[in-house]
């Protein structure tokens, strides 16, 4: 069995490396190459690379455990990422596309200031950076407990391994590299859902109506939860994921930086209106799939692991070796894919936002980056950002004990917030922050996390009973937004 998934893992890996070679055989790959791709992105392998790259590890692993505990109300969410993203493509795009931005923080010191900018910054990089290294984790971890923990192979080795082989093929080509690996990702991710799917029921020998009866009179499939007390009340679930996704792609480097990387405004809001609509039928998917594998379970027998996340990976190698082959497939490409895009996202905001490869920085008195030096400093940096990935990813394994997508999207909750309240008052008033007051805004960025969470930490206590889901999102936007008006320059 070891010896399959090793093989598995090389051949993948050089097909990865094939694609990353034909992506960057063309042409002089500069800086603008590795930022924005030269803008000529062809919208529809950017939406349909999307998928992979907004599913990722978390996903394909932990939605079908997240069925076991919640049935398919996590698909509440899934219809207010669809709403969401229509707000990111008629309000934001044309934003970034007019002022024709790079690193869309850069936003933010043009309505506010410096401080501003940065404060926006950094948030979105200790944000991404948590969020994408425990997706990569996930990855690491499945690999690690299954195959080379029995070979003894330790699992720090197992995580240096992983990021070596994403930092190799995105340090020279950046977005266009991940624009087309990404098709590769998600090509495999949806194959191996939808076989590992029908090696279930042919499991079972029951037929997918029948399927569907089944798991339906057992209760996987209720969609939406009425308990307005409830974490998963589904208007709440509707509102989270509206927000969720005006944050994490819309005020997210990494996912707007593929975007920006198409050729005009009318392509990217293309893209996203087709990844949309594609998202809601995947997350189905995937959600069909956990129950797919709680049915079997009941069926055979199957004794399900306490953490959720590994429900998948254990009856995926008890099933047979086809469907070991598909999962571990599918897990690289789901972990390479919400690796790769974050390393380029995180190394645009630091040379972009801290040193001084914008002109607006240049205003400010910091002293610009000489053109020929600039891809010998991006390479640097983005070598260190994978080192900080490499030690989130092996500070964290203690802590693995619940569905990973609960504490990411937490994550997200507390740490997008302050983002989403300072874009929002930067585009929905026409105040100015005093400049002598601005730097206080990063003591109120911090502030507004540290307060979302001692009340979704109370909130049964203060509020009757009441359970803070994904929600906390907007709360915590909204105390940034507050905080910011006792910063508005007096006229």
């Amino acid at each position: 069995m070891s010896l399959i998934i090793i093989i598995c893992f090389t051949l993948y890996t050089v097909v990865l490396f094939v694609v990353t070679r034909l992506s960057t055989r063309r042409g002089q790959v500069t800086n603008e190459t590795y930022f924005r791709a030269n803008r000529k992105s062809p919208w529809l392998i950017v939406a349909y690379g999307g998928i992979g790259a907004s599913l990722s590890g978390v996903t394909f692993m932990s939605v079908p455990g997240f069925v076991a505990s919640s049935a398919f109300t996590y698909f509440g969410v899934v219809l207010g990422n669809m709403l969401g993203y229509i707000i990111v493509a008629l309000l934001l795009l044309p934003l970034y596309y007019k002022l024709n931005l790079t690193s869309i923080y850069v936003y933010l010191n043009r309505r506010f200031g410096l401080w501003t900018q940065r404060t926006g910054s950094l948030f979105f990089f200790l944000s991404r950076l948590l969020g994408s290294a425990l997706r990569m984790y996930l990855v690491v971890y499945v690999l690690y407990e299954f195959v080379f923990k029995a070979m003894g192979i330790s699992f720090w080795v197992s995580a240096v391994v992983f990021i070596a082989i994403i930092l190799l093929y995105t340090l020279h080509g950046g977005i266009r590299v991940i624009i087309w690996t990404d098709t590769l990702q998600t090509t495999f991710m949806l194959a191996a859902t939808f076989l590992t799917l029908y090696f279930l029921l042919h499991e079972t020998g029951i037929s997918f109506t029948g399927f569907v009866s089944n798991v339906s009179a057992d209760g996987y499939t209720q969609l939406f939860e009425t308990d307005w007390k409830a974490g998963n009340f589904y208007l709440k679930q509707i509102l989270s994921g509206i927000f969720l996704t005006i944050a994490l792609n819309g005020l997210d480097q990494d996912m707007i930086q593929k975007n920006l990387s198409c050729k005009k405004l009318r392509d990217a809001q293309k893209n996203v209106f087709v990844l949309s609509l594609s998202l809601v039928v995947v997350n189905l998917l995937f959600l069909t799939l956990g129950a797919a594998l709680l049915f079997y379970a009941k069926q055979t027998g199957f004794s399900l692991p306490e953490n959720p996340d590994a429900i998948y990976p254990a009856i995926a190698f008890n099933l047979s070796n086809v469907t070991v082959v598909l999962f571990i497939v599918g897990l690289l490409a789901a972990g390479y894919s919400s690796a790769d895009g974050t390393l380029t996202a995180l190394t645009t905001v630091i040379c972009y936002d801290f040193l001084g490869f914008s002109n607006e920085q240049r205003k400010d008195g910091l002293i610009p980056v000489a053109e020929h030096r600039k891809i010998h400093v991006r390479k640097i940096v983005h070598i260190i950002c994978a080192l900080l990935f490499l030690g989130v990813i092996i500070a964290f394994k203690p802590f693995h004990d619940e569905s990973l997508i609960k504490t990411v999207l937490n994550i997200a909750a507390l740490s997008y917030g302050p983002l989403l309240g300072m874009f929002s008052f930067g585009l929905f008033t026409k105040w100015k922050i005093d400049p002598q007051h601005e730097k206080y805004i990063l003591i109120i960025a911090i502030l507004a996390p540290i307060i979302s969470f001692l009340l979704k930490h109370f909130s049964v206590e203060l509020f009757g009973g009441y359970n803070f889901g994904f929600e906390l999102l907007i709360i915590n936007g909204l105390i940034t937004f507050i905080g910011m008006c006792f910063l508005i320059k007096k006229s």
